[in-house]
């Protein structure tokens, strides 16, 4: 089982955005048994809420449920059970490095660098308009299809 988690600050936009589309995507391909998906925040201001409505209402209207996922914050436990932890931006990114212990085998990295985005960074559109939410679903989107076809190289074949 690979475990997959994505990380933002709060845990209400771009972090469930990428964790509800990469859930449905691996569902499509059939890869449920050999991938885990959570999201989190490294910041605690969000824990228990669901994605910010603008989020959930884009996605949703893609084909990509947000409704079943909760805020919650990174805890030091992350770094032994997840074998990704990808970040929107290198703001985060610095976080987790800050925090990431010593014998950490996992792979911590920007999400987008799975994709051949322009961007290096899938920007928070949290104070923006509805074109924001668009962009961040489109970046998730190109990113996850990055990510899988990569999974795929890597995982087992039967």
């Amino acid at each position: 089982m690979t475990r997959i988690l994505f990380v933002c600050l709060g845990n209400i936009c771009r972090s469930p955005t990428a964790h509800g589309v990469f859930e449905e995507l691996i569902r499509q391909q059939g890869m449920t048994e050999f991938v885990e998906v959570d999201s989190a925040g490294t910041a605690a201001y969000h824990i228990g809420n669901p994605p910010d409505s603008r989020s959930a209402r884009v996605a949703k209207q893609r084909g990509f449920p947000l409704d079943h996922l909760r805020a919650r914050q990174v805890s030091p436990d992350d770094y032994q059970q997840f074998d990704y932890i990808l970040t929107m931006d290198k703001q985060n990114l610095a976080e987790l490095k800050r925090g990431c212990p010593a014998g950490f085998q996992g792979h911590l990295g920007l999400f987008l660098d799975f994709c051949q985005a322009p961007e290096s960074e899938v920007p928070d559109p949290y104070y923006g308009g509805a074109d924001g939410f668009e962009k961040v679903l489109n970046l998730v989107i190109d990113a996850s299809r990055g990510l899988i076809h990569h999974l795929q190289q890597e995982l087992p074949r039967s």
